[in-house]
């Protein structure tokens, strides 16, 4: 074995850490359990914002929902009844058709679009910014550490 590897072998290596009272292995068990208590509450944390936007759920679920009904409407209508009701409004007129399919397919997805908005907004409110304004912290104060002890 050369110098070196003996100046960082492992008894080399207690020898020092036992100058002060801890081992390697004790110092790894310590950052290890810390990090598990670390990544527990940054997981208890966003499960606990997740559960306080299920009201959320509640009421942007069946918003979503009548907003893709709407949707669904708008294509159906541009084979329905409808159409031929606004077509006839342009009796006489050789674009009378595509007339009424623009005007009913618009009108529909206007409202589908409107349904829409309120739905991803109900959403937006209530995505946990707690937890990201945490974890952003903790980026910031982990690469502060690095750099200091670098």
């Amino acid at each position: 074995m050369n110098e070196t590897a003996q100046r960082f072998s492992a008894e080399n290596w207690q020898t020092r850490a036992g100058s002060n009272g801890r081992g390697l292995a004790s110092i790894m068990t310590e950052i290890k359990d810390e990090l598990k208590d670390f990544v527990d509450t940054r997981v208890r944390m966003v499960k606990a914002e997740l559960q306080e936007s299920v009201g959320a759920l509640k009421v942007g679920l069946p918003l979503a929902l009548l907003a893709l009904v709407l949707f669904g409407i708008a294509s159906l209508l541009f084979t329905s009844a409808a159409v031929v009701l606004v077509a006839s409004a342009f009796a006489g007129n050789p674009y009378a058709w595509f007339f009424a399919f623009v005007i009913i397919g618009v009108t529909w997805l206007i409202f589908g679009g409107i349904f829409a908005f309120f739905a991803v907004n109900q959403f937006k409110s209530k995505f946990p910014k707690r937890t990201v304004k945490v974890l952003k912290a903790d980026k910031a104060w982990l690469q502060a550490e690095a750099r200091s002890h670098s």
